[in-house]
């Protein structure tokens, strides 16, 4: 195979983009992205709306000329196929994908088939439709996650794209599998890829199943407040606008056959992370400083919970020149206005709280 890693993708004056999973949390602030910044580009977004996703997040732009939605499981190959056909499909970005590990550790079964043959069948339809000698026309974008790495200890280096692979739990094994095959297929078939590694995202439009806005939904509420274990587990956030904005960049100048990491450079316990949402919720409620704080909950942690994530962006910052621009206080202000924008009610789902786990209250 012709050694093209070092090469930047050539994308068309015009082209057609698919983008899986674009009405789930990060895939909605993608397309949009898109949709709004590049107006030469037709974006095709494909989601097959299960419970995670939401069209209406995307009801500012779904009139636009270059904004197409089909509904569609990216695991059916025929109508993959179909669509490729239909809309000569140059690029794929693709975030569709199972992400919730409490979900994972229920049901393997289905993040295995959503999240590795879903890629495959991308991959393998792309390959089928793109002339090998027009590949450089053409990219698979695969969005990964840090999960991958493995789980890091107090005082361990944050990851960087050459750490190996060591997943935990199903998810961030069928996360891995997709990754391989993404490699895979530029190794052996000299399928252009680009491959990026995230941190935790927060910001608005994520399902309300996730630490954040599970927090903010059970303040409102007046609801436990659920944290794993002693709430000691670290993760570092990015807000999902500057993950965006990483994605363009990795997309339009990233190199082909690279991974890139994309880290927020902000590591956070769990409790503490709590306790922030709290002072912040409690005070645009309008309720005394503190009022929340009794409903801390810890809960029995979950089995092979990942002590600590941390990402080293240091490549994506010195090759592409990104930074993010959200400060984590700023981002959590935004967070929680517009969670309280949006009239929660008690009917959000606790999925932070595994129905066998026993509750203590601090």
């Amino acid at each position: 195979m012709e050694d093209n890693k070092n090469s930047v993708w050539k994308w068309r004056s015009i082209s057609e983009i698919l983008i899986s999973g674009g009405c789930g949390f990060i895939g909605s602030h993608v397309v949009r992205h898109f949709v709004k910044h590049y107006p030469q580009y037709r974006i095709i977004n494909v989601d097959k709306l299960t419970y995670a996703a939401n069209p209406d997040h995307l009801k500012d732009i779904e009139n636009e000329p270059n904004y197409v939605f089909i509904q569609a499981d990216v695991c059916n190959h025929a109508k993959m196929e179909a669509i490729f056909r239909e809309y000569n499909i140059d690029a794929v970005i693709h975030l569709a994908a199972e992400s919730h590990v409490d979900r994972s550790i229920t049901d393997p079964f289905e993040f295995a088939r959503s999240n590795v043959m879903g890629t495959l069948t991308l991959l393998q339809t792309a390959k089928t439709f793109w002339k090998k000698e027009d590949y450089h026309k053409h990219l698979f974008y695969q969005i990964s996650t840090d999960e991958v790495y493995g789980a890091l200890h107090f005082g361990d280096d944050p990851f960087r794209e050459t750490n190996p692979y060591d997943p935990r739990s199903p998810y961030s094994a069928s996360k891995a599998s997709a990754d391989h095959f993404v490699r895979a297929f530029y190794h052996t078939y000299g399928l252009p890829v680009k491959i990026s590694n995230c941190s935790n995202n927060y910001g608005p439009c994520q399902y309300p199943e996730k630490l954040i806005p599970v927090i903010i939904n059970n303040i409102v509420n007046r609801k436990p407040l659920p944290v794993y274990g002693k709430g000691e587990n670290v993760r570092d956030w990015l807000y999902v606008e500057d993950h965006v904005r990483a994605i363009d960049l990795v997309f339009h100048r990233g190199r082909v056959g690279e991974t890139y990491n994309i880290g927020g450079d902000n590591e956070w316990q769990n409790i503490e992370l709590v306790r922030q949402l709290i002072e912040i919720t409690d005070r645009l409620l309008g309720r005394p400083a503190g009022d929340s704080l009794p409903l801390i909950t810890f809960v029995t942690d979950r089995p092979g919970h990942d002590l600590r994530y941390a990402i080293d962006a240091t490549k994506i910052k010195t090759e592409l020149g990104w930074q993010q621009q959200m400060s984590f206080r700023q981002g959590l202000e935004q967070t929680v206005a517009w969670y309280l924008a949006q009239n929660l009610g008690d009917s959000a789902p606790d999925s932070e709280i595994p129905p066998t786990s026993k509750l203590k209250t601090i």
